[in-house]
């Protein structure tokens, strides 16, 4: 149990945050481009070191540790489908400058860019602000189970008490500062989140004594799972694993593996949305927009070895004092069988700044929607700041309790990530990526496929994986709503005109894509054509270069903290390759960029 000392330690760290909060009150009220993009004019290593703390969540971190507790190194494939945030790889080579080139405040703002301001435009503007408010909803709904599930085991409360309580802090600074606020606060706890990262670890590797087979929970059974210490700590995929309870639907591991990617990828290429499209709209330059992505990627290299060392902490906590029962409470269970009176404090500190970090950037990059794409668009299009501002507040509260009303329906962390990442957001996937790379692809076709996918993962939520062999419930998930939404935006665009030219044009021209722009290419001088065409093949070959450098240098961590040195070895000298490689076809053109009026004018 906590002392009073932890308890002195944890209030010092809430209150500075609320009063930092409060104090940049009157720097985020000048208007709504402060208020949700800092004014452009943040440095890329703040961006990044804030997206890093957004990314690093306690949800994430509870349900990653859980999974490379059960399932070993090999779980950290299984966190493809978004823990690994492969999407950063594809930001950091291209679609991070795509998105800041378009210089709008919301993804939803961006489809006037491309579908034009008509009624394609709005249509499209419309449905892809409702969109990115259900998932803020959701996601909301999953931080603040994780976050009650971590403080209630301390404060000897229930679950739902210290959510309400730890998100209703993060609403009153966040409605307050703004991003300015959001962002700073994130960089302090990101260091926060260092903190924890090294104590854990050097705490993981002077006590962790891992024997040569035991045994650990999986959720949804009360069977155990035995292990031996060289399989556990492979690094090597395998086409099926033997998992039982919750955790069977992860059998069919090389197929469930594949799907995952292929839905990264896709988000990736997409251009991703939320709290992290946002850093990427206030970056101010394609070169800061490179820069935050690297900075960013690197900081979140170091939460796997965080999650490896709570997983082998846990398996020392059950061969020396009996076998944790819910994988998802590793955390808690090992800071209070392992951590001192004080440290304990300081290291709940450091897992609150975590879940804080994540609450902030959602509240705030979804209340933008409400304010910008519904209140400002359509309904008071004349409103003064001052109103502007309230109702970025008013938005940020709701939200806060809409999500928390949905978290009461959450039993299992992993449940909901799952249909997140893969129901959800498969069903969004599709849209997204087809307005870059296809110039037919109209918003009407947005708009009717970003419907089809969003019913289709709530109907196969509901109603068919509840029927479906947990083995292939995976499956469902992302194929009905994918499937769904590219059928709907092939019906919207094939039964509707195609967009105004020159709205397309000046799209092409601003954003600079690869992809199907034959039609408003060819009107551009043979040079400039050749400048895009040479940037964009360095783009596509950096990015296949960027996946794997991604991920050899995430599981460079894991196999350290494992004292795999055979696997660390290679790892090791594969990065160095890749990061060689990398340099010479992105990091050297970083500033290069095409200035499509400036060689007109020439």
């Amino acid at each position: 149990m906590l002392q009073l000392v932890d308890y002195l330690i944890i209030g010092v760290y809430l209150i500075g945050i609320v009063l930092f909060g409060l104090y940049l009150e009157r720097k985020a009220s000048t208007g709504i481009d402060s208020y949700f993009l800092g004014n452009r004019s943040m440095s890329w290593w703040v961006l990044g070191a804030s997206g890093m703390a957004s990314n690093t969540d306690l949800a994430g971190t509870m349900v990653i540790s859980a999974l490379i507790y059960a399932v070993g190194a090999r779980g950290f494939f299984i966190e493809i489908r978004g823990g690994v945030v492969l999407i950063m790889a594809i930001l950091m080579i291209f679609m991070g400058k795509w998105n800041r080139r378009a210089q709008v405040m919301t993804l939803a703002e961006w489809m006037r860019l491309r579908f034009g301001t008509g009624r394609e435009g709005n249509t499209a503007r419309i449905i892809s602000a409702i969109a990115n408010l259900m998932f803020a909803v959701g996601a909301m709904s999953y931080f603040t189970v994780a976050g009650g599930k971590f403080l209630g085991q301390f404060l000897g409360v229930s679950d739902e008490i210290a959510s309400i309580g730890l998100v209703l802090l993060a609403l009153v600074y966040t409605a307050a500062s703004g991003f300015y606020g959001v962002v700073w606060t994130d960089v302090f706890q990101g260091g926060l989140i260092f903190v924890a990262i090294i104590y854990v670890c050097v705490l993981a590797l002077q006590i962790a004594t891992i024997p040569d087979t035991f045994a650990v929970s999986i959720p949804g059974t009360e069977q155990l799972k035995q292990w031996s210490f060289s399989e556990w700590s492979s690094i090597s995929p395998t086409l099926t694993v033997d998992l039982p309870g919750d955790y069977s639907i992860f059998n069919l591991f090389g197929g469930v593996i594949f799907f995952y990617l292929v839905k990264e990828c896709l988000a990736g290429v997409g251009g991703g949305g939320g709290y992290m499209v946002q850093r990427y709209f206030a970056a101010k330059s394609d070169r800061e927009a490179g820069l935050l992505s690297l900075f960013w990627i690197i900081l979140l290299s170091f939460r796997w070895p965080l999650v490896t060392a709570f997983a082998m902490l846990a398996i020392h906590y059950g061969a020396t004092q009996g076998v944790i029962s819910d994988p998802e409470l590793i955390l808690p269970t090992i800071i209070a069988a392992y951590v001192p009176v004080g440290m304990k404090g300081l290291l709940i500190a450091c897992f609150l700044a975590a879940a804080m970090s994540t609450f902030d950037s959602i509240i705030n990059s979804s209340a933008a929607y409400w304010v910008k794409d519904i209140y400002q668009a359509y309904l008071k299009p004349q409103a003064t700041n001052q109103q502007l501002i309230t109702q970025s507040r008013l938005a940020s509260v709701v939200i806060v309790v809409v999500g928390m009303l949905f978290s009461y329906q959450i039993k299992n962390i992993n449940e909901i990530w799952g249909w997140l990442t893969l129901g959800l957001g498969a069903g969004l996937a599709i849209p997204l990526v087809l307005r870059w790379y296809w110039w037919r692809f109209n918003g009407y076709g947005f708009a009717l496929g970003t419907v089809a996918g969003m019913l289709a993962a709530i109907f196969t939520k509901a109603f068919v994986i509840a029927n479906l062999n947990q083995v292939y419930q995976e499956y469902a998930l992302f194929l009905i709503p994918s499937l769904s939404s590219f059928i709907g935006c092939l019906i919207g665009t094939f039964s509707t005109a195609p967009t105004d030219l020159q709205v397309i044009d000046n799209f092409y021209k601003v954003t600079r894509p690869f992809g199907f722009w034959g039609i408003v290419r060819k009107n551009l001088p043979a040079n400039i054509q050749q400048k895009i065409q040479n940037e964009n093949r360095r783009d596509i070959l950096s990015t296949f270069i960027a996946i794997p450098w991604q991920l050899t240098l995430f599981m460079l961590g894991i196999t350290f903290m494992m004292k795999r040195w055979d696997n660390f070895g290679i790892l090791l000298a594969l990065l160095i390759v890749l990061s060689i490689a990398l340099y010479f076809t992105w990091f050297k053109h970083l500033s290069k960029e095409v200035k499509i009026v400036e060689d007109l004018d020439l």
